[in-house]
């Protein structure tokens, strides 16, 4: 099987755990079997595996979100990097270029496109199983999973079929109405449209080739901020006329706001959080090292990160994003494919950070023109190799390095460092990356 994830989003909704490194599909908020975090994409990844161990999967995603996939799934999936946003369309082209010019996928071999971050359980991708048979036996160009409504959602476009059959034609498409419109809909047996849909590799190429002129990958990779925005559904799917769709009828939420993220988690808490006997329906997630205590809260969110501190009612949470889109701040925490980093301390002159490095990693061999930067070892041991000089490093080491001195660190452990950069002009984009 064959399937491609769409993971898009800067997550503003759920500011201050996101951010634009660190989009919802990364937070790590779900428990596993072995009772650790996880975040949605290693959820879904863990999902599609038990259902097929020998599924291929290739994440479609932007150049800022390759770290943090790398992080979190290592190198266990292959990854098609957008070099702009150009919505979904565009990016499922790309994708398919890539599976048949670079992964040498069969054009004739079954592809399906779903969303990263569904909240669904383990039939959900059994039936995502079954749309391949579906293609293949059925001869239909494109097959589509609808879910079966539990409400009249504003939120969701809708798929309407001709029939209330297992699989059936579709007769057509509605955009996000109103709730009575919604209502209507679910009277002829709408179905909601969940972003999955199922196409033969040759189809979508054939698709694609009719759209945007491009000989193979690296032609269209080449092109990509040219291309013009459109959607998947506006450019194939609403044109397409052998066109069917399969019910679901299970566990499907997109946790795209607090409210609905919070109704998730299986405790009211992540991290430290003491209520008292009075709080109801109040949810905590901490990532800071302080404890939070709610006293006579009533349906309320807290979430702390070195980002900020969000307190909001549930009612109100799915409101942030104008505030939060007035927010200029730098990123406090990411992820990279090497380890993390988290900023501790900005001062005018000076950066304090804390980086981890997960063992048998390293950074790039860099420089920085207009900053000194000193390293102080507090656990783990490596070694460093600072203008081609490789030395031992353990705990309690330091190494200083001056601005222009070229550096990396290489970890034999995992290998944590407080990091501080000294300067008149610390600036992100003061890094110049050489040979080793």
């Amino acid at each position: 099987m064959n399937i491609i994830l769409l993971s898009g989003g800067s997550g503003k909704r759920l500011w201050p755990l996101s951010n634009d490194i660190r989009s919802k599909q990364f937070i790590k908020i779900f428990k596993n079997e072995q009772n650790e975090l996880e975040s949605m994409v290693q959820r879904v990844y863990r999902q599609i595996k038990t259902v097929d161990e020998n599924a291929k999967i290739t994440i479609a995603t932007s150049k800022k979100q390759v770290s943090s996939i790398k992080n979190q799934l290592n190198n266990e999936v292959d990854i098609c990097v957008e070099p702009s946003r150009r919505d979904t369309f565009p990016a499922i082209a790309l994708a398919a270029a890539f599976l048949k010019d670079v992964k040498k996928v069969d054009e004739n071999e079954v592809v399906i496109v779903c969303p990263v971050d569904p909240y669904v359980n383990r039939d959900y991708f059994e039936t995502i199983v079954e749309l391949e048979t579906i293609v293949n036996q059925e001869k239909s160009n494109l097959v589509l999973m609808g879910m079966e409504p539990t409400y009249p959602s504003e939120k969701y476009g809708y798929i309407i079929p001709k029939t209330k059959e297992d699989i059936s034609e579709v007769k057509t498409f509605k955009e996000k109405p109103t709730e009575e419109v919604a209502k209507e809909y679910l009277k002829e047996g709408a179905l909601w449209n969940g972003g999955v849909f199922a196409f033969k590799l040759n189809y979508l190429l054939k698709k694609a080739h009719e759209y945007i002129e491009f000989s193979d990958y690296e032609d269209l990779y080449s092109k990509y901020d040219t291309l013009t925005k459109i959607s998947f559904d506006y450019a194939v799917v609403e044109k397409e006329a052998s066109i069917k769709v399969k019910r679901f009828a299970g566990e499907w939420k997109d946790l795209g706001t607090w409210n609905t993220l919070v109704e998730a988690m299986e405790e009211n808490a992540l991290g430290q959080a003491i209520f008292n006997e009075k709080c109801k329906n109040t949810h905590v997630i901490n990532e800071l090292d302080l404890p939070i205590l709610c006293m006579g809260t009533n349906d309320l969110i807290v979430a702390a990160s070195s980002e900020g501190i969000l307190v909001t009612t549930k009612e109100e949470s799915s409101y942030i994003k104008p505030y939060v889109d007035k927010l200029e701040q730098q990123v406090m925490f990411a992820e990279k494919s090497w380890g993390s980093f988290q900023v501790l301390d900005i001062e005018e002159d000076s950066l304090t950070i804390k980086v981890t490095l997960k063992a048998g990693n390293k950074m790039n061999y860099h420089s920085h023109e207009r900053r000194d930067e000193v390293w102080t070892v507090i656990s783990g041991k490596g070694r460093t190799i600072v203008d081609g000089m490789e030395e031992n490093i353990n705990v309690g080491d330091v190494i200083t390095m001056e601005a222009g001195c070229k550096h990396m660190v290489i970890a034999d452990t995992e290998l944590q460092l407080i990091e501080v950069q000294l300067g008149k002009e610390i600036d992100i984009n003061d890094k110049q990356k050489h040979q080793n």
